[in-house]
């Protein structure tokens, strides 16, 4: 039983209706990791969201899939990979839903997503938090 209070000023949207509202992405004065904070539009199906870290280097610094999310609010830490310098980060956020394949088509390959939102953020690790 799903138990939460929506506000009636903002009621749950379809899948093509869900939107993602205001990430943002903090570096930990340690300079190995980043708090990712999302919020979603309030939905009436789960949507599930991919979070992609680039650096300075143009390179993947980290990333992580959530799927189906339960709740609109999202709070998670990615852990940058090790040698990761100081410098520009863009953090990259895709809202989808994934159709699944029906009972009758077992071993079906998945159909692409359904995207529903885009996002980025760009952030700053100075030198001095970098982790010797």
């Amino acid at each position: 039983m799903d138990i939460f209070f929506p506000d009636p000023n903002d009621p749950p949207l379809p899948p093509d209706e869900v939107r993602l509202r205001s990430p943002r992405a903090e570096p930990w004065p340690d300079g190995l990791h980043v708090k990712v904070q999302l919020e979603l539009t309030p939905f009436q199906k789960r949507p599930s969201a991919d979070v992609l870290l680039i650096g300075p280097d143009d390179q993947e610094a980290a990333h992580t899939s959530i799927l189906e999310a339960f709740n609109r609010k999202l709070e998670l830490n990615l852990h940058l990979k090790s040698g990761s310098p100081a410098g520009a980060y863009t953090l990259h956020v895709t809202v989808y839903y994934q159709h699944l394949p029906t009972a009758e088509q077992p071993g079906a390959s998945l159909p692409e997503p359904l995207v529903v939102d885009r996002s980025q953020v760009s952030f700053h690790i100075p030198p001095s938090e970098v982790a010797p």
